[in-house]
Formats: C-alpha cells, sequence, structure tokens
C-alpha cells in the first residue's frame, strides 16, 4: 500500500494486552456497534479517541462492549441491518477526522 507510511499500526497480543497498553490509556474506547445508545451524527470526537470495530458475524464480546467509554452506531434506513466493517469504518473514521481537524483539503 502507498498509503502505509502514513499509519502506525500497533498489534496486541490479545484484549489484555491491549487494555493495559499506553494507547488505551490515551484517550477514550469508541466502539461501533448495532447496540449503540449514541449515534453517529451526535458524537463529539476527540483526537485521541480509539475508534474499535468488531467482526461482521459476532460484533465483540460483552467485556468488551462494558468497556466502551462510548457506544456508536451508524443510523441507517429502515429494515437495514448493518454495514460491512469496511464501511463502517471509513465512515466513521472520515467523520472523527473531519470534526477533529484532521483532514485535508475538505
Amino acid at each position: 500500500m502507498d498509503y502505509g507510511e502514513n499509519v502506525e499500526i500497533v498489534r496486541h497480543d490479545g484484549w489484555s494486552a491491549f487494555r493495559e497498553s499506553q494507547i488505551r490509556s490515551s484517550g477514550r474506547l469508541i466502539l461501533f456497534t448495532t447496540r449503540g445508545a449514541a449515534t453517529l451524527q451526535t458524537v463529539a470526537f476527540e483526537a485521541n479517541d480509539i475508534l474499535l470495530f468488531g467482526r461482521e458475524s459476532a460484533g465483540v464480546p460483552d467485556e468488551v462492549h462494558a468497556a466502551a467509554d462510548v457506544r456508536v452506531r451508524i443510523a441507517l434506513m429502515p429494515n437495514v441491518r448493518s454495514l460491512n466493517v469496511s464501511m463502517s469504518a471509513g465512515i466513521a473514521l472520515w467523520e472523527a477526522l473531519r470534526q477533529t481537524g484532521q483532514l485535508t483539503g475538505v
């Protein structure tokens, strides 16, 4: 990927390792879930927020859901169950970057 140099990828050995990491302590954990109480358009993102997305097939375990600081859903048309995780992540990331002034040319 020609844009890989613009991101830092950090891998953790599991949920416990992530919870104990410095990355986790640096910002709010924003979980995108069909069970979210807040909708994307009502969330005010902060520059150090951590955006988390679960598996398309099963979402995230209850303990991960409970650990989130904010649970967000992307509003959809009636009778539409959900978006795939790639689409959800793209929409959410764009909005978070827009709100925090991290997009260029917008």
